[in-house]
């Protein structure tokens, strides 16, 4: 199978190559990509080269694949997955292997033959052995590429622990309809992690505060969740969840005025127990000293802090204060049914030719999750960008006019007009036929 795909041989030294991958013969699986979103992650692996600890060692010589946020369409089945898998079928990847032993060795940093940003991967055995190849059933393809990162964030969730009253009791999960607080979360996670307290079939907060320090950021997501942001807030309900957005950049007392919105709760004749305005739940998003140092003051009795953001800085400190301290196959499953919206994490949209600098630009250019269609070229375009380039572009014109019929959101209808019209990547002659290692359970 001949494959167009990009390549990591050293730190910031990333290759766009033809190569020729192997059948997927008795035991492997071919599979065509169609779409993979950038992450954060690909950026550090991108950035550090042999320097990350997920990365091998001998990248010069034998280059990996980097991008881990995969959908596509399976094209060879060998003939030991022909009764769990079929050609046509529509799947996603987990990225985070687990095998025994190679527990680092995640896909985007340590594969030859899997990565993101590639028109086609080959997958081994092993990868189905683990159950990492995940059908998928839903309308478009783009979301099930977001899976992943969705992922992510349901594990927070149910791995959110807090103590039962007068018992060593662990509560797993965060508080059912309980108090929530997502610090600088208007981010492309934040704005996952608010749709999935919004929408989650499972536990679900019954007051969800949500801070930032742009307004821009902070308007356009009041607007995904249907309200208005105006003189540095918005307030509404969203599926039974009051919901809070507000701008803390000029608060002399940011801390107060976030404890403010619970304090409603002391006053009420049926809660005889003082909150003290904390909060159960709380996620923060940015790698900030500040804002950790605030998570110490903002938690409530027995509240679970979650710090949903890796730091470059490997000396990142900050105060707390410690007299107080005490999954992809479901996301997969919750997107296909419509439960919940990860559209609203996509700001750019690109194909192939654009992957490798739209990871390396990642910390230059704000914004959300950057989806790439494996088969076409195409600038990365931001979706807010695409009504001007519409002037003198009629696709651009039409990609806009549909997202902005779908309140400004990248949406299926997007995803098929661009997969029909965009300039297709073509493939040259291989440059090398690429083998994965072998890897085998132990019995």
């Amino acid at each position: 199978m001949k494959a167009k795909a990009w390549r990591l041989y050293g730190a910031r030294d990333v290759r766009l190559e033809d190569i020729e991958l192997e059948a997927a013969g008795d035991e492997g699986i071919v599979m065509e990509l169609v779409t993979n979103t950038i992450c954060l992650s690909d950026y550090k692996g991108v950035t550090l080269g042999t320097g990350h600890k997920r990365v091998p060692r001998d990248i010069a010589t034998r280059p990996t694949m980097f991008g881990h946020e995969i959908s596509g369409i399976v094209r060879e089945v060998g003939t030991k997955w022909k009764d769990q898998f079929h050609v046509g079928q529509h799947v996603g990847l987990q990225p985070s292997l687990n095998i025994p032993g190679h527990e680092l060795e995640t896909v985007g940093y340590a594969w030859h033959t899997i990565g993101g940003e590639t028109t086609h991967v080959y997958l081994p055995s092993i990868v189905m052995e683990m159950g990492c190849l995940l059908p998928y059933d839903g309308d478009a393809y783009f979301k099930c590429s977001l899976a992943e990162p969705i992922s992510c964030i349901v594990s927070g969730f149910r791995t959110n622990y807090h103590n039962a009253f007068c018992s060593h009791d662990l509560e797993v999960g965060i508080v059912d309809k309980g108090t929530m607080l997502l610090l600088a979360g208007c981010g492309a996670m934040g704005l996952g992690c608010i749709d999935i307290a919004c929408h989650s079939p499972e536990k679900r907060p019954r007051r969800l505060v949500v801070t930032d320090i742009d307004d821009a950021r902070l308007a356009r997501a009041a607007r995904m969740f249907g309200m208005a942001y105006a003189g540095g807030r918005a307030d509404g309900a969203v599926n039974g969840v009051e919901v809070h957005f507000v701008n803390t950049k000029d608060m002399a007392d940011p801390v107060a005025a976030l404890k403010a919105y619970n304090l409603v709760d002391d006053a009420r004749a049926d809660n005889p127990t003082s909150t003290g305005g904390g909060y159960d739940d709380i996620f923060l998003f940015a790698a900030v000293p500040a804002l950790i140092t605030q998570c110490s003051d903002l938690l409530g009795f027995g509240g679970c802090l979650n710090f949903f953001a890796g730091p470059t800085n490997q000396q990142l400190m900050a105060e707390f204060n410690f007299y107080n301290v005490h999954y992809m196959m479901d996301s997969v499953d919750w997107i296909g049914k419509g439960y919940l919206h990860p559209e609203v994490m996509i700001t750019h949209v690109g194909g192939l030719d654009s992957a490798a600098e739209a990871t390396l630009d990642m910390l230059k250019i704000p914004g959300g999750k950057r989806l790439v269609y494996t088969h076409v070229n195409m600038p990365m375009t931001a979706i807010e960008d695409f009504a001007e380039k519409g002037k003198t572009d009629p696709f651009f014109a039409e990609l806009d006019r549909l997202c902005s019929a779908n309140n400004g959101l990248w949406c299926k209808a997007a995803e098929d007009y661009l997969l029909a019209h965009a300039p297709k990547v073509e493939i040259g002659e291989p440059k090398e036929l690429v083998k994965e290692r072998i890897i085998r359970l132990q019995q």
